[in-house]
């Protein structure tokens, strides 16, 4: 079995936002109308107030901040000829699904027609990162084992408290008007490739998906380029989340396959219980408790997080080059997810709006 090369790619979904009323404004078709350069590089998204952003192939966390850094200066230089900003959140803190454009491209009035107003209030920016594996066996094994470690990193990236202009009482809202959709959450367990492309194939023989592009779990075989995609986490706030949750998914698949290469392995967990730990960090972010499912008992979402970095992944960092860039997460539990500190400056003012402000400064920091 052929080692992973473990590159990365990282995709961003950012909000397009008047500074002045903090609303989500429609600009999307504006950015890529004669200009070539940002359609190689900019991506429209179902709502034209969304704008997608897809990295270069990274070596290494290093490569993965400059292109982060180089994709939001770009955005951000487009949106700027209008006046408007962007912003980097999971949800956006008052605009309405109902007020928004809808990108009149043929595959979004086909995602359109298939889910009706299912899609249309699919108002939510995510966080994808990309992580090479060539063999496909070891892909699909590494897709069931890392399943137990998604919701630990979605509680590092919650960025979405609000919805509609009110408090949720979540840090990730966005995880929960996502799962609306068919095929999301977390994937089930399966025994090899064979049996995935299986299951690919009887969706498609049965006009159930066109590819397995409309398979939308947190975790899934990317259908075009040969990596494990991660699409569990919010939209990271800031340029330092990203890499930092880039360089834990990282290291999470270099520690797996040193493990398999040593003939062990993680123990796998069923989905319904993962999906029990998403929920709580969905609902409490850093704030609350994780099951530790092996001690059949809750402890408190820091400590789980700790563990994880100290000792599932100390031994890999450094061979990866990213201890700095993985303790990262530590800054984050000390300082709070971007959905603590969206509530923090809300209670501080009282103003949505300066919700909004404060992720136009975060979202541009070091940019």
């Amino acid at each position: 079995m052929k080692a992973p090369s473990l590159t990365l790619g990282v995709e961003e979904e950012y909000q397009i936002v008047h500074p002045e009323t903090g609303e989500l404004t429609s600009f999307i078709t504006e950015i890529l109308e004669g200009d070539d350069e940002a359609r190689e590089e900019i991506h429209p998204e179902l709502h034209q107030a969304c704008v997608e952003t897809a990295s270069r192939v990274c070596r290494d966390v290093g490569e993965v901040r400059a292109e982060v850094v180089r994709m939001r200066r770009l955005v951000t230089e487009r949106v700027a000829v209008k006046g408007l900003r962007i912003v980097a959140s999971g949800t956006h803190p008052f605009s309405n699904w109902e007020q928004q454009d809808i990108t009149p491209l043929d595959r979004y009035a086909g995602l359109r027609e298939d889910l009706q107003q299912v899609a249309e209030r699919n108002l939510i920016f995510g966080t994808h990162i990309h992580v090479g594996i060539e063999d496909r066996d070891f892909l699909i094994d590494t897709m069931n084992v890392s399943r137990y470690f998604l919701p630990h990193v979605l509680a590092l990236s919650t960025s979405s408290p609000f919805w509609e202009g009110s408090k949720t009482g979540l840090h990730s809202y966005r995880s929960i008007i996502w799962r609306n959709f068919p095929r999301t959450g977390i994937p089930m367990r399966f025994g090899s490739w064979s049996e995935y492309n299986h299951f690919i194939e009887t969706m498609v023989r049965s006009n159930t998906i066109q590819d397995s592009s409309k398979i939308w779990w947190d975790v899934r075989p990317n259908h075009s380029f040969p990596t494990l995609e991660f699409r569990v986490c919010d939209m990271c706030t800031r340029v330092e989340e990203v890499v930092c949750i880039a360089a834990i998914f990282q290291a999470i698949v270099a520690k797996l396959w040193k493990l398999r290469r040593d003939n062990l392995t993680f123990r796998l967990y069923p989905e319904v219980l993962v999906a029990e730990n998403k929920w709580r960090a969905a609902r409490y972010g850093l704030t609350g408790k994780l099951i530790d499912f092996g001690r059949q008992s809750e402890h408190p979402a820091a400590d789980l997080i700790i563990e994880i970095l100290e000792w599932f992944l100390d031994d890999v960092i450094d061979e990866l080059g990213s201890r700095a860039e993985v303790e990262y997460a530590l800054h984050i539990l000390k300082e709070g997810s971007s959905s603590a500190r969206q509530l923090a400056v809300f209670e501080e003012t009282g103003d949505i709006r300066d919700v909004v402000t404060h992720l136009i400064g975060e979202t541009v920091e070091g940019v």
